[in-house]
């Protein structure tokens, strides 16, 4: 898989209309790297240690192009900015989304949501404690 499908169907696998804030897009693709990588011809991603655990510039990188075609809908709030797909990505996701194994939907599906239902302090501080070693240029000390 090329990290552009994995964009569109990680975020597909969220359901239509889920919105991602720049913490969860890169705990989403850092998990799925970490954790299942042999399920989607990983890893796409070079993690490395930031200010809020792992993180990797081409995350964003990759959603910018996604935007550039329409696939996917960047709103910035003022903070930060909140990642979604488009109609015309969701559609396009959700089709090779449905072309994996029953376990690879299943995966992206539960840490897309777990991702989401988080508070940030919760998230980063969850990341930390299974992988210590992405703590090591953190700035966040909840």
């Amino acid at each position: 898989m090329e990290r552009e499908n994995l964009l569109l169907v990680a975020l597909a696998a969220a359901g239509e209309n889920a919105a991602f804030t720049p913490v969860q897009v890169q705990k989403l693709f850092f998990l799925v790297d970490r954790e299942a990588s042999h399920l989607v011809d990983g890893p796409h991603f070079n993690f490395a240690p930031y200010d809020y655990g792992p993180f990797d510039r081409d995350v964003y990188v990759g959603l910018e192009g996604l935007a550039r075609r329409n696939l996917v809908r960047v709103q910035n709030t003022g903070r930060y900015r909140v990642y979604a797909l488009s109609q015309a990505g969701f559609q396009l996701g959700a089709t090779e989304l449905r072309e994996l194994p029953e376990g690879t939907r299943t995966y992206l599906a539960n840490v897309a949501r777990w991702v989401r239902q988080l508070s940030f302090e919760q998230l980063v501080a969850s990341i930390y404690k299974r992988y210590p070693e992405m703590k090591a240029n953190s700035v966040f000390r909840g």
